[in-house]
């Protein structure tokens, strides 16, 4: 019998099965960090984007998870200044994909397959994402982000390239990226298989670990239960369009408790 969405996402929220290696970027020529399961051929990958003016360490917590369930997972820690250049932060996110495919992992027994790629990210890092995959550069297979921010050149007129499955969280509370102008406007526009889900009690922060000096100007701060639907959607949501793993498919045309189905062509059509 089938699992119940609501049995898969807590599934999901939990550690996978696979032990985490933590490694440094900068190693290979990109300030960030990377964190792979242990061994495993072939894997996919995902790079993420941060959000304005927060370090990749603030989501160190959601990169070991994917790690945990298969999913190389590196962020890149540039472009944290007032004025970051989205066009470069896009660029970054895409050189990270490469370098993942490209340099050793861990002791010899990791590798990323380069036609199983996805990008995702957190406020303008979401954005980013956004126009790294419009480049086609190299190629991913999908895009997911939290609370979504508009870029220069707009996230929303570069979705329109794209073909690639989306899924968009959005906060029901956010006041620096509310929804209607950000993400929803990116999945309204997305030109592929596309969903938008709004996370109750969520913040514009809420996806963020720890403290940081930028809460006092960003309104929100971290929250446990934002952080668990997020890791355990975006988990589905890579495990079944990178790895192809079909267990996990009904989570993804699902709503579930304080993360709804805002909009999904596909769900319409249906």
């Amino acid at each position: 019998m089938a699992s119940k969405p609501k049995a898969l996402l807590e599934e999901l929220t939990h550690p996978g099965p696979h032990t985490v290696l933590h490694g440094n970027l900068a190693l290979a020529g990109l300030p960030g960090v990377v964190f792979t399961p242990a061994q495993g051929l072939g894997l996919p990958a995902v790079a993420f984007g941060h959000g304005w003016l927060q370090p990749p360490g603030r989501y160190l917590g959601l990169l070991r998870h994917l790690a945990s369930w298969g999913i190389v997972a590196a962020a890149p820690a540039t472009q944290r200044g007032p004025l970051p250049s989205h066009r470069i932060f896009a660029a970054d996110l895409s050189t990270t994909l490469d370098l993942v495919t490209s340099v050793r992992l861990g002791p010899g027994a990791i590798s990323v397959d380069p036609r199983r790629l996805g990008l995702a990210g957190h406020s303008t890092g979401g954005g980013a994402a956004v126009l790294a995959a419009a480049s086609g550069n190299p190629p991913v297979q999908a895009v997911a982000t939290f609370a979504a921010a508009q870029t220069i050149p707009t996230a929303t007129e570069a979705a329109r390239k794209l073909t690639v499955p989306g899924l968009h969280l959005a906060a029901e509370g956010d006041l620096v990226a509310p929804a209607a102008g950000n993400a929803e406007a990116i999945a309204k526009s997305w030109g592929g298989p596309v969903q938008l889900r709004i996370l109750g009690k969520a913040s514009h922060l809420a996806v963020t670990e720890g403290s940081h000096w930028s809460q006092r100007l960003l309104h929100g701060k971290p929250h446990f239960g934002t952080q668990r639907l997020v890791r355990g959607l975006f988990t589905a949501f890579f495990l079944t369009h990178l790895a192809g793993v079909e267990k996990y498919h009904p989570l993804l045309g699902s709503g579930v408790k304080r993360a709804a189905i805002e909009f999904d062509p596909s769900l319409e059509a249906a």
